[in-house]
């Protein structure tokens, strides 16, 4: 095996030796993917919420992503109940792949402007822009068109105007691109093959001009709708463009051989580089997962809370079909009968990611760690057979949904049962924010993770998606997991995460429960759960939102007191939510004063597939292939949204209210 040492000096001279053979080279490549400017629209759809712009970007995206593999322009209309118009562009210097990594930089980035319905990016080598209209031959633009200078100043001065006039001129002689090194200054100049001749005379003209303003800096950008003109006094551009007569004094055939040297070189180089990091990094990830199931195991061993895979095989008839109470995504869930006649619950877990240890220890850590009556408890786990095993307290009433819309809706369950359902819920929610050693944050609170016992007591259950912070963090911007319709809008568009996404998730769960109705249930036109409730509460008519298996059998007040405050807890505006620990007091103290509701975010119907909404998934990128599915950038890195400052989250709080509701 290859020590720790011994890879890294490798990496490092594997580093040194690619840099030292491209410095002999002609800048043979760079995708030039620094960010020169990014304008999102001010304007948003009436009656488009971001959760049905989101899908509709996200085509358009993975379709020009397509249509620009092998060429350097491509443009694409999604005709749907949300048209968007795309274009990307990339310089013409660029290689076709340093063209896509270009064009795959601005794609991570772009989505910052969602939920506006329009936006552009220009990066120093392309430009990608969606809008609601067709905007392909638009050359300028009042609105937009923007120019940029370097705050430091050089020798330069009298060359610039000669080179950027010198380099619009050949770039409308030679189909929209050009490149001139003249007097220590270099410029480029690059239309958009949508805008035609005439257009890129007229974009270039108006760059020209405003491009000269910045002639005593050493840099300067003029970025239009139709066009980009940059100058500089280093040269920043690629050589190697031979079908557009262009001259750099570099013409010997010997240069070919050069590069054809190199790029083998380099290609030989990073190949042997990426399998030996890659061979490492496989070798270090199963040392680390060893190391933590040794941890686990030791701990487990110390105590009553190991079990042997055989003691448990045995007690589920070796995981008979029979046995089994069902099945979710990270496994299935048999009965099982333990020699001491205890009942229990056996989690087998499927491993068929490499998530997967990340979502047991969750499980393992946390749930050991915390005791509540309202949480389900973890007995122990098995970790040394053919596969890892959970053993939970075994709840005989199965899953709250079951009651609510499922098989078991024969059996309605009272008012005083929900209403002591909602209660409890909300209690363990409570302790998980702020009862136990950590602020823990459940991420996929809904019917189907509400276990029931005996007497119908509630018990939050599946804690594989946990995420827990320290009292100094304000929020954690982490890759979006959960189940559409029970995510908060500042977490399923940013993917911020506090305990009110939490709360908020608790809100729809609590209208569920009293309407007898799933979230992604459209009532009449279209309706989501919660615009029908929103409606009755306006009209003071809330009790109409009940069950009507309930039968009338409850207090008019009580149903209209927890309606509203599961209203409360779907506040767009994080701020306007409650804490767990409040909606406690407010269930349980008739006094206790509850603030008017403002209008919660609506999901539109055609947002939301009936049967895909339901299940619960974990994503890391915004820019997702699946339309049900939404990710936060981190394929744009799912870190991505940690750049939004504390400032700037206040001041669009009310704002993603505005943003979320139909006007």
């Amino acid at each position: 095996m290859v020590s720790a040492v011994s890879m890294h000096s490798i990496f490092f001279m594997a580093i040194f030796s690619v840099q030292y053979i491209f410095t002999i080279s002609l800048a043979l490549s760079d995708p030039r993917i620094t960010q020169s400017n990014l304008s999102c629209g001010n304007a948003t759809k009436p009656g488009i919420t971001p959760a049905g712009l989101i899908p509709a970007f996200v085509r358009e995206m993975e379709t020009l992503s397509q249509l620009i593999t092998n060429t350097h322009f491509a443009t694409y209309h999604l005709n749907s109940t949300l048209p968007i118009y795309a274009l990307a562009q990339c310089h013409q210097d660029l290689s076709q792949t340093d063209c896509l990594l270009c064009y795959a930089a601005s794609r991570t980035k772009i989505p910052r402007c969602l939920p506006s319905v329009s936006a552009r990016i220009f990066l120093d080598g392309c430009f990608l822009r969606y809008d609601r209209y067709e905007f392909f031959q638009e050359s300028v633009s009042v609105v937009f068109d923007e120019v940029k200078c370097s705050p430091d100043s050089h020798e330069f001065a009298s060359s610039v105007g000669y080179a950027v006039g010198n380099v619009s001129s050949q770039a409308v002689a030679n189909g929209g691109f050009g490149v001139v090194g003249i007097g220590g200054v270099y410029a480029l100049a690059q239309c958009w093959q949508s805008v035609g001749s005439d257009g890129c005379r007229e974009c270039l003209s108006k760059a020209e001009t405003e491009v000269q303003r910045c002639g005593g800096k050493r840099e300067g950008r003029a970025m239009n709708a139709g066009c980009y003109l940059r100058y500089s006094t280093d040269k920043f551009y690629n050589d190697g463009q031979e079908d557009l007569g262009i001259d750099h004094g570099v013409s010997d055939s010997s240069l070919g051989v050069v590069i054809a040297i190199v790029l083998t070189a380099a290609a030989v180089v990073m190949l042997s580089l990426f399998a030996a990091y890659a061979t490492y990094a496989r070798l270090l990830k199963n040392k680390q997962e060893r190391e933590s199931f040794e941890k686990v195991s030791i701990s487990f061993n110390k105590t009553s809370s190991n079990f042997k895979y055989e003691t448990l095989e045995k007690a589920t008839d070796y995981f008979n079909v029979s046995r089994k109470l069902g099945q979710g995504g990270a496994g299935s869930v048999y009965i099982g009968y333990l020699q001491n006649r205890q009942t229990v619950a056996v989690k087998r877990l499927i491993f068929n990611t490499r998530q997967w240890v990340d979502e047991f220890f969750n499980e393992v850590n946390l749930i050991n760690g915390i005791q509540h009556k309202n949480l389900v408890k973890l007995l122990g786990c098995s970790i040394e057979g053919p596969e890892s095993l959970l053993v939970y307290e075994y709840v005989p009433n199965r899953s709250l949904d079951q009651f609510i819309f499922g098989r078991n809706k024969s059996r309605p369950l009272t008012w005083q049962k929900r209403f002591n359902i909602i209660v409890g819920t909300a209690e363990g929610l409570a302790y998980l924010h702020g009862g136990s050693q950590e602020r823990i944050i459940h991420r996929d609170i809904k019917c189907s993770n509400v276990l029931l016992d005996e007497n119908f007591n509630p018990k939050i259950a599946d804690f594989g998606l946990v995420r827990c912070f320290g009292a100094d963090k304000s929020h954690l911007s982490t890759g979006i997991a959960g189940t559409i319709g029970y995510m908060a809008p500042e977490y399923l568009v940013r993917g911020q995460l506090t305990e009110k996404a939490d709360v908020y998730s608790f809100g729809v769960l609590v209208l569920e429960i009293v309407m007898g109705k799933r979230c992604n249930a459209f009532i009449e036109d279209s309706k989501s759960l919660l615009q029908t409730v929103w409606q009755l509460y306006k009209s003071n008519r809330l009790v109409e939102a009940t069950d009507p298996s309930l039968n009338n059998d409850f207090l008019a007040q009580d149903v209209t007191r927890v309606l509203q405050i599961g209203l409360l807890c779907t506040q767009a505006s994080v701020s306007l939510r409650p804490s767990m620990a409040e909606v406690v007091m407010m269930l349980t103290n008739g006094a206790y004063e509850i603030a008017e509701p403002n209008q919660p975010p609506f999901m539109n119907a055609t947002v939301l597939d009936p049967e895909s909404s339901r299940r619960s998934y974990s994503t890391n990128s915004f820019v997702s292939n699946a339309p049900t599915k939404v990710e936060a950038s981190s394929s744009a890195s799912s870190e991505s949204s940690s750049s939004m400052q504390s400032s700037d989250r206040a001041s669009r709080s009310e704002e993603s209210r505005q943003n979320f509701v139909p006007k």
